[in-house]
């Protein structure tokens, strides 16, 4: 269809009523999309902001249900609440949804993004007691449940949003216990050495952190609450509220046997948001955005990233939509440099680029007892990523290091040098050790491993 008439009388559908499909339908209508607009969604609520939910939520400062994201311009489209996709046949272009009806696109966009990874016993996970935080109904029913001043929190998972979920309680003067099975809490996503502070600032503010440990158990009474948990270490807890925090799945289940290359990693993706078939044939109706997506990056030798990140999700969503409606040879592609954020103990936690690309790590401002520094991440003598610690003024001149493909160790700038500018291995987790999942992973495909399945052409 010529991309004029497409504007005027084409049919789009986004699944995943997220920050990325939201998103993507205000793009569509700024780019001139006058068609016809359908957006599925499995929960009931329109779309919300995250972020808040493991702070401002638990907190108690925010409602859960005030937390909607703002609309930046109306999107005039049929929203399906919900009402989970349960399938997608690309050869008549429909979507199949949960209570038996049928979506019909001329365009597909995918921003189903990830879901908690539930505790792995069901009839543990379904104790009282046992949460997840991800959803809105989630981050209310665990403010309510610190609101009534359990006696002991425990925290499975040393993440950030297990982390940030056990500042959370220490500021409401709770007493809490964080098990992480990996060397430190942070570790997975920014190394050992600035894992190793991490866990000092968990321990100041009074966690009982116990890294290398995991739960083998949890114990419910006769009322079906949970009591008590059993580590590793021969150990075990009266706790009365758990927030297991293991990590997120992409929900990819709906795309099977749709031909795809969506997988554990996500849906692949080429750099304008194109969806790959299974043999790696990119699509020209099936665009992905979000937390989902999974696309090749020119900084990181074309290795494939996913990235849980929300300026991810918003800048991959207007990508996604530009190219949807454009002609080719004006399609952009999206070369994120990635950059988060994490509010935990007192401390603004900023981060840029890939830190787990690196191998080497420098301290170039500030001071690290302090709790207020820069450090950057090198690999083959360039910069690949940079953390900081309340430094956070300094995170664009690192962004724009990194994105230039600057030297490693970096001239830093300002004045505030610390006292030991020596280069050390940034102490990543072997592969193989258990700890928490990067936000940005790098999911490039390792020669040994023959998991692959070729599936050829049928004649």
């Amino acid at each position: 269809m010529d991309p004029k008439d497409f504007k005027d009388n084409g049919r789009i559908v986004i699944v995943g009523a997220s920050l990325a499909g939201l998103r993507a339908a205000e793009a569509l209508r700024e780019e001139g999309f006058r068609g016809q607009l359908t957006i599925v969604g499995d929960e009931p609520d329109e779309p919300y902001d995250r972020p808040p939910l493991s702070k401002q939520v638990l907190k108690g400062w925010v409602p859960a249900d005030h937390t909607k994201l703002p609309r930046l311009r109306a999107v005039d489209a049929q929203w399906r609440l919900g009402v989970a996709a349960t399938g997608l046949d690309r050869a008549s272009q429909v979507v199949r949804l949960a209570d038996g009806s049928e979506v019909s696109g001329d365009s597909l966009l995918i921003a189903t993004g990830v879901r908690s990874r539930r505790w792995p016993n069901p009839d543990e996970a379904a104790l009282q007691g046992v949460y997840t935080l991800r959803t809105r109904a989630d981050a209310a029913r665990l403010q309510a449940a610190l609101a009534a001043r359990p006696r002991r929190v425990l925290i499975i998972g040393s993440g950030f949003i297990g982390s940030e979920a056990a500042s959370v309680c220490r500021e409401l003067g709770l007493e809490v216990t964080v098990t992480e099975r990996g060397p430190a809490p942070l570790s997975g996503p920014l190394g050992g050495v600035i894992g190793a502070i991490a866990a000092e600032m968990q321990r100041d503010a009074g966690v009982d952190l116990r890294t290398g440990v995991s739960v083998l158990a949890l114990d419910g009474d006769a009322d079906g609450r949970v009591r008590r948990a059993r580590l590793s270490d021969g150990s075990t807890l009266d706790v009365d509220v758990v927030l297991t925090s293991l990590g997120s799945i992409r929900n990819v289940e709906w795309l099977e046997g749709a031909g795809l290359a969506a997988g554990f990693w996500g849906v692949g993706c080429d750099a304008g948001c194109r969806a790959f078939d299974i043999n790696a044939v990119v699509t020209n109706r099936i665009f992905v955005a979000g937390d989902i997506a999974r696309a090749p990056h020119v900084l990181y030798d074309y290795e494939f990233l996913a990235m849980e990140h929300w300026d991810n999700a918003v800048l991959g969503a207007r990508v996604a939509a530009h190219n949807m409606v454009c002609n080719e040879v004006d399609r952009w592609a999206h070369l994120l440099v990635p950059q988060f954020w994490s509010a935990q103990f007192g401390v603004n936690i900023k981060s840029v680029g890939v830190p787990s690309f690196g191998d080497e790590i420098v301290f170039t401002q500030g001071s690290v007892r302090a709790r207020r520094f820069a450090a950057a991440y090198g690999r083959r003598g360039r910069i690949v990523g940079a953390v900081t610690f309340n430094h956070a003024k300094w995170i664009d001149f690192y962004r724009d290091q990194i994105a230039r493909s600057g030297p490693f160790p970096p001239h830093p700038p300002g004045f505030d040098f610390p006292e030991n500018m020596r280069v050390m291995p940034a102490d990543f987790p072997a592969r193989g050790v258990p700890t928490e999942t990067p936000d940005v992973v790098l999911t490039g495909h390792d020669p040994s491993e023959r998991r692959a399945e070729f599936r050829p052409r049928q004649r």
